[in-house]
């Protein structure tokens, strides 16, 4: 046990690490005043399976032998990372073929088409700026290579996209610091938390040990969320029931300190950029972290509801002023038709877009990759 003030303590629960203390076996998860590391003895392979459900995890040995499948029935393949991409993107793209079913089979380019394609952008929520860049960009290039038809223009169009998102590419490198200290910051409902837990399976898929930091201690059920996306990814949790967030995230960091974690995900709570004395709170969180570790945090990601829109960009603005936003994660772009936004991010909060979501299932987030995502924005990619 590290003593760390009153009402702050750090329960070293982790049975992997002989000589740093007492330990204490967590038979349950429990909400207590003192900041507590949670690590459940929980396989993860039950959770990966493609069936596997809270109900699943729940049924007695003899239910799931009744419902196993006969050992010679082969599973189904689950699709690829591209497939669902393309899936998830269908809403925006039917925004960008169904008002205008003949845009691009059309044998002739002329005014009418750049009309229509103009509002087919703005519809999926391009922005102005970027709708207005793109046409400018699609005319020079009409022009220069004597493009004629519907087709070619989609072509060109995929180009010109493709070069507007490509600054948005560049995937988070966590080899500079250990541990790795990643802020997450985000409105309410932004799938802030979610989209923590299935960072945590993607680096531990890339070999690294993670750490989560409960610092939303605001909302009711923020921390047990985090609790239980720690017990799906065999993960310790660094909690504490209310209390300062900065001083559970600086617990965490010396924990992860002393055990050699890679990776540490410190969440916080979900504000609005109107809120000016929360926004001022995570400027405060991120001193903290600072203290901590002079070096960090070493990134400041801030997670935006595709939902949105044009309202994305004033929230990074917002953000970027209180902590210093080094990237983006965008979520729920399978429940919108506005995926457009990413245009409009890249002309005018070009931050870099580290990571997509397209679905509610742990490897739906995925590291973001401009040429694929417009080829699944366009039907470029062949399977139209």
């Amino acid at each position: 046990m590290i003593d760390r003030g009153p009402g702050m303590r750090l329960i070293k629960s982790a049975p992997q690490m002989p000589g740093r203390g007492h330990l204490k076996p967590e038979s349950s998860f429990r909400v207590t005043p003192r900041s507590e590391a949670v690590r459940p003895p929980v396989s993860i392979f039950g959770f990966l399976k493609k069936s596997g459900s809270a109900e699943d995890a729940a049924q007695s040995p003899a239910e799931a032998t009744a419902k196993a499948p006969a050992p010679a029935a082969p599973e189904d393949k689950r699709p690829s990372w591209k497939d669902r991409l393309r899936a998830g993107l269908s809403r925006t793209r039917a925004t960008l073929s169904t008002p205008v079913g003949d845009l691009f089979r059309r044998t002739r380019i002329d005014e009418a088409l750049f009309e229509e394609l103009e509002s087919t952008l703005l519809m999926a929520d391009c922005g102005v700026d970027a709708t207005q860049f793109l046409l400018a960009e699609l005319r020079t290039r009409v022009r220069r290579d004597k493009l004629e038809s519907g087709e070619q223009l989609r072509g060109a169009l995929a180009e010109a996209l493709t070069a507007l998102l490509a600054p948005l590419e560049r995937p988070l490198d966590l080899s500079s610091a250990k541990p790795f200290i990643i802020m997450i910051a985000g409105v309410n409902g932004s799938g802030k938390t979610t989209s923590i837990g299935k960072l945590a399976h993607h680096f531990q898929a890339q070999g690294k040990s993670v750490l989560l930091a409960a610092g939303d201690t605001f909302r009711a059920a923020a921390r047990e969320q985090l609790v239980e996306w720690g017990r799906r990814n065999d993960v310790t949790v660094i909690a504490q029931d209310g209390g300062d967030p900065a001083a559970v995230i600086f617990d965490a960091i010396q924990a992860a300190k002393a055990r050699g974690i890679d990776v540490v995900l410190a969440d916080t709570a979900g504000r609005l950029p109107t809120q000016l004395h929360l926004m001022e709170e995570i400027a405060k969180v991120r001193r903290v972290i600072a203290k901590a570790d002079p070096t960090g945090p070493h990134e400041v990601l801030l997670v935006l509801d595709a939902n949105i829109g044009q309202n994305a960009l004033a929230q990074v603005k917002a953000f970027d002023a209180a902590a210093g936003v080094s990237g983006l994660i965008v979520t729920k772009l399978d429940g919108t038709a506005k995926g457009g936004v990413l245009a409009a991010i890249a002309r005018q909060q070009p931050k870099a877009l580290r990571y997509i979501g397209v679905g509610e299932a742990i490897d739906d987030l995925q590291p973001f990759k401009a040429a694929e995502f417009v080829a699944a924005l366009l039907g470029t990619d062949g399977n139209e």
